[in-house]
């Protein structure tokens, strides 16, 4: 008898957990690189030197690229960037906004960096992570950043 209800216990529980546990889509490294790779593609045919940086979800570093002759300072600007977009699940360019607009309290977001050039990467309309790109324009830097976040949409399963 004790068997039983201990059995029943353990499967009650264990029913219970897996309820509490979400399927998530995840941006692989091969993902990373697909999307690096558009971009990069993109930059190079705009003879732009630029950062292109992945991140996950979280906003972890997945990937880093810096294309030949592209100024040191842009990698941290370009990481920064990817994080504020898959962090904030927004671009950048809106934090950038802000401050422009006159919401200087945008500066003190943790983990927000308020210059344009970071996109979320965005798949079945959740995002899995953010690419930012720096070293051009602002302008350019995010129609580079666009154009590798363009390539999630294949990705997204049926």
């Amino acid at each position: 008898m004790y068997l039983f209800i201990a059995v029943a216990f353990v499967l009650a529980v264990a029913a219970n957990a897996q309820a509490q546990l979400v399927e998530k889509t995840a941006l692989t490294l091969e993902g990373a690189k697909k999307i690096a790779a558009v971009a990069e593609a993109r930059a190079k045919a705009e003879g732009a030197r630029v950062v292109i940086a992945v991140v996950d979800e979280g906003g972890v570093l997945l990937l880093l690229e810096r294309l030949d002759d592209t100024q040191v300072a842009s990698v941290n600007v370009g990481i920064d960037k990817a994080r504020t977009a898959a962090i904030y699940r927004r671009p950048s360019k809106v934090f950038e906004d802000q401050v422009k607009n006159g919401r200087v309290s945008a500066l003190a977001l943790h983990g927000a960096v308020a210059l344009q050039g970071g996109v979320p990467i965005i798949v079945n309309e959740k995002v899995i992570g953010g690419i930012g790109v720096s070293g051009e324009t602002p302008g350019q830097d995010e129609d580079i950043a666009i154009a590798g976040a363009a390539v999630a949409a294949s990705f997204a399963k049926p």
